[in-house]
């Protein structure tokens, strides 16, 4: 039980360390290539935080664990607004005026539908992931356009085009690259296999061994992100992060179990936890989109986000 536990403890944190490396080498990389910094910054940046998700939803479908790939995906996505904004909205009211915000958060919505329709059969087939990882370069691909096709300053696009590395040598960015490269995998497997031992230890089933202690684990690197772009003043950011991340963690994410181990889910997902996932969501979307002028999240609205993590997190457990 220690050594499982000391498992996931190293498992996570070089999971974090190197997804953080990974985003470092490969955005200077490509800033030393030429490419534009709005497409780094929409693209390399903005994705990053993700990567814990994407390479632990990869190694335990390889391992056969569907439902905790797709655990650390409904869990991630409900830890990522209730838990890391309902902390940050603490430091201070998060303002929102990005237009690109206001094009993602319905974006983020339609595709917690579509995998809810998708989960909702208890199967996840081959054909629904090969759709949602094509939606997912659909969607980066219009993004991308539209943000060259639009001329007008963004602060969104603005704040991420600042947070990519300057005046890194070629050679650091390709050995952090390649380092961030080597390690997600490997952390991740620690991560999953520690975290199955603690599973089995206390009678947890799969789907939520990855609804609770992989999926807040996944999300750390959010909730860093979210609280220095806070600081920094960089308040769209700090949202952009959350609904690029569950936006990542729907439509490319998912698609993963679905091509590497398809087939049954468990039926908890797509009842009581999938309706979790849309009530969060659709509460970030009312906060953000449908407050007036103001559009910020205050700490009392970070207050009850956190209430409703402790609660979830309780029933999970408790259930």
């Amino acid at each position: 039980m220690l050594f499982n536990i000391f498992l996931l403890i190293v498992g996570l944190g070089a999971l974090v360390w190197s997804a953080d490396k990974f985003v470092y080498g490969a955005a200077a990389f490509a800033r030393n290539l030429g490419l534009p910094p709005m497409l780094i910054g929409l693209t390399i940046v903005a994705m990053g935080s993700s990567a814990p998700e994407m390479f632990v939803a990869a190694t335990a479908s390889m391992e056969g664990m569907t439902d905790t790939a797709i655990g650390n995906v409904l869990g991630s996505n409900v830890a990522n607004i209730t838990l890391i904004l309902g902390i940050t909205a603490l430091f201070g009211a998060i303002s929102v005026s990005s237009q690109t915000l206001k094009r993602e958060i319905p974006m983020m919505l339609g595709a917690t539908l579509l995998a809810g329709y998708f989960l909702f059969d208890g199967q996840l087939t081959r054909i629904e992931g090969v759709i949602l990882m094509g939606l997912f370069f659909a969607l980066m691909g219009y993004l991308i356009w539209h943000a060259i096709r639009n001329k007008e300053s963004d602060p969104l696009v603005e704040e991420a085009e600042s947070e990519i590395p300057k005046d890194v040598p070629t050679v650091k960015a390709i050995l952090w690259l390649v380092v961030g490269l080597v390690l997600l995998p490997l952390s991740a497997d620690w991560m999953v296999q520690g975290a199955v031992g603690i599973a089995k230890a206390y009678h947890l089933s799969d789907l939520v061994i990855g609804l609770t202690i992989i999926a807040v684990g996944t999300s750390l690197p959010e909730l860093a992100a979210c609280i220095a772009g806070v600081l920094k003043k960089e308040d769209d950011l700090a949202i952009g992060n959350i609904v690029g991340s569950n936006l990542f963690n729907i439509l490319a994410v998912l698609a993963l179990p679905a091509l590497i181990a398809p087939g049954a889910v468990d039926a908890a997902a797509s009842s009581r936890d999938f309706y979790m996932v849309l009530a969060t969501s659709s509460a970030l979307a009312i906060l953000v989109l449908l407050t007036g002028k103001a559009r910020q999240l205050r700490p009392w609205h970070g207050a009850v986000l956190l209430a409703t993590f402790v609660a979830y997190q309780a029933l999970l457990f408790l259930s």
